[in-house]
């Protein structure tokens, strides 16, 4: 299928749940948090994903990708050191709720690239991932991102809390 080995189904499989769960969030909560049962599916299924992503190999050996998923590990680590202790100090929220998002994003390039470089069957929309449209597709999902983070910012600073 798609040229996608078990371990691949699986990896694809979980970071559409991972996916649907930050994107639900974000809509329902405008962030995401591990405080109620849709952030803790959102952060299972990325440590998840993240772990079997580390597997996959279907374009040489360790590249971008894998990379990104080391990145999405420790931000989101970050991130719920930042919800749990007061290492961050009155920063703490903030780290927290930007660091979520920014998992999101990375969950979002990988998934987007794969997308495009893959479908439909037998005549992908991109042959490059690292071609011109997939960098500007990339840009633009950074720019949503950076925007959604102004206003999880702002929304901080207005209520005081997330």
């Amino acid at each position: 299928m798609l040229g996608l080995t078990p371990l691949g189904i699986f990896h694809t499989a979980i970071s559409l749940i991972a996916l649907g769960a930050g994107a639900f969030a974000l809509v329902r909560d405008k962030r995401i948090s591990p405080e109620n049962r849709v952030g803790q599916v959102y952060a299972i299924a990325t440590v998840v994903t993240c772990v079997t992503g580390f597997g996959i190999f279907q374009h040489g050996g360790f590249g971008i990708p894998h990379a990104l998923g080391v990145i999405t590990l420790v931000v989101l680590g970050v991130a719920a050191v930042a919800g749990w202790t007061p290492w961050f100090g009155r920063s703490s929220r903030y780290v927290e709720t930007i660091g979520y998002s920014a998992t999101f994003l990375f969950h979002l390039i990988p998934g987007f690239t794969e997308t495009v470089t893959r479908l439909p069957p037998g005549a992908p929309l991109v042959t490059d991932r690292e071609g011109p449209e997939v960098m500007r597709a990339v840009g633009v999902l950074f720019v949503a991102f950076l925007i959604g983070a102004a206003l999880q910012f702002r929304r901080l600073l207005a209520t005081g809390r997330p």
